[in-house]
């Protein structure tokens, strides 16, 4: 594996007095797609609200490009380069799609460039640029996921975090999701995707991890997770 971009060692979460994640590790090289499956109440979204700083960890480290992250809120981590998109989307209904867009670009580095990432996001979903005008709240349930995607290409990050990001969607646009994760990677951002979809994640991850009951089950090379009777067994049910 390339240098890691990410290290999560021996993180703990807990929602006061319940764990819900126990000595988990994960790392992520420079470039990398990572993909975490496993069954409903793992721990994924845990996991990715840990490493986004939006919900504290209670014990473990958080590492990002060399700069320890464990401990600082959401945005801080942001200035790091690391960015998220949440489950649910979480946009701003009443914004315009280009006012969404440009809330990504918090970032002062982002700031400077936010003209040419703006192209870039059309460029990649280009009903975002013919619906640039419109409500965010009026867009289809595949067009807020894209919209959500592009918010967060919006602050040029170098780690992109994505939370369930077929869910609710019909086949094509879970289609149209996927072939915009594979593009973004192949322009070096590493990409962390914790899915449902289990299937479509391992197929396009270089490498996998399987949460069970909040703790690291197996991991390895997504092409052998997917075949192996961990992964069978406790998130398709095989």
């Amino acid at each position: 594996m390339s240098d890691p971009l990410l290290t999560v060692e021996d993180l703990d979460v807990r929602y006061g007095d319940a764990q819900a994640l126990w000595g988990v590790g994960l790392r992520v090289g420079a470039g990398e797609t990572v993909c975490v499956v496993g069954p409903n109440g793992a721990g994924k979204s845990t996991l990715v609200n840990a490493i986004a700083g939006i919900h504290p960890a209670s014990r473990g480290r958080v590492v990002v490009n060399g700069v320890e992250t464990t401990g600082l809120a959401g945005h801080r981590v942001g200035r790091h380069g690391v960015a998220v998109v949440p489950e649910g989307r979480r946009i701003m209904p009443r914004m315009t799609v280009t006012d969404n867009l440009l809330l990504g670009a918090y970032r002062k580095a982002a700031r400077r460039e936010h003209r040419t990432t703006l192209a870039t996001v059309h460029e990649m979903f280009p009903r975002l640029a013919e619906r640039s005008r419109q409500l965010a709240g009026n867009l289809s349930g595949g067009e807020q996921q894209m919209l959500a995607i592009g918010r967060a290409l919006m602050a040029r990050p170098a780690l992109l975090l994505l939370d369930e990001p077929s869910l609710g969607l019909a086949p094509v646009r879970v289609d149209e999701v996927y072939d915009a994760v594979e593009r973004i990677a192949a322009t070096g951002v590493s990409v962390v995707v914790v899915e449902q979809d289990v299937e479509r994640a391992l197929a396009i991850a270089d490498r996998a991890y399987l949460l069970g009951e909040g703790r690291v089950v197996a991991d390895g090379p997504a092409a052998e997770l997917r075949d192996s009777a961990e992964v069978r067994r406790s998130v398709l049910g095989l």
